[in-house]
């Protein structure tokens, strides 16, 4: 067996409510992989008042998307800086359209797209449940990650919060976005023969697809108890 080490560039892709941060979470625990998530870049370049930071911040507090050239060029800088340093990673919230998926592949070609495939029905129920500690980002749901003071953030015992967007309605719209965005980038990533489809109603059901197939792909950290 050659001990090459294996490296992976992967990307998660499922809807808002699917279990995507769950299962991105786990990849990394059980893979040798960094999680990079295009929000969490953003809120930092934000937070800290770079220049990139400053010119995100205009479309974010209006609600607006960051269009593609600049999202390009702060997920590209982070993903040369890994490719550079020879590691393993997970894309996470990008791209979101299909000229993104495009220039995506140009600057850093994705080995494997994991689509997590949950019923819009389970996720409008499952997102109802769901409360937030906003100064870190910790997220609690009541059906199966709940905190243990109801309420209250396990870490810091401060209050925790649920997002006016997480009401039916709101779940319901954001989920129609999503299909619309999403069908073409993974009908392109279907074409470039990198997507991996997994379905199923909970995170837990999901998993261990997810799993079995990474280890075709990447050395596990340890095996799957």
């Amino acid at each position: 067996m050659s001990s090459t080490k294996r490296l992976l560039h992967a990307l998660i892709m499922g809807a808002p409510g699917s279990g995507k941060g769950t299962v991105s979470e786990r990849i990394v625990q059980s893979f040798d992989m960094l999680h990079i998530s295009s929000g969490d870049i953003l809120r930092k370049m934000i937070r800290e008042k770079t220049d990139f930071g400053i010119q995100v911040n205009k479309f974010v507090s209006n609600g607006q998307l960051v269009p593609d050239e600049l999202m390009l060029k702060t997920i590209g800088g982070e993903l040369n800086r890994l490719s550079s340093a020879d590691r393993s990673w997970l894309l996470d919230g990008f791209p979101r359209t299909k000229p993104q998926a495009l220039s995506l592949f140009k600057i850093a070609p994705v080995q494997v797209v994991i689509s997590l495939d949950v019923p819009f029905d389970i996720i409008i129920n499952r997102v109802k449940g769901r409360w937030i500690h906003a100064p870190s980002g910790r997220v609690y749901n009541t059906d199966f990650n709940a905190p243990k003071v109801p309420g209250y953030d396990d870490v810091t015992g401060e209050p925790l919060m649920q997002r006016d967007d997480d009401k039916p309605e709101s779940v319901k719209k954001r989920l129609e976005i999503y299909s619309e965005m999403a069908g073409p980038i993974l009908e392109y990533y279907a074409e470039q023969n990198v997507l991996a489809k997994f379905s199923g109603k909970t995170t837990n059901e999901i998993w261990p697809q997810v799993y079995k197939y990474l280890t075709t792909k990447i050395e596990p950290k340890e095996k799957l108890a």
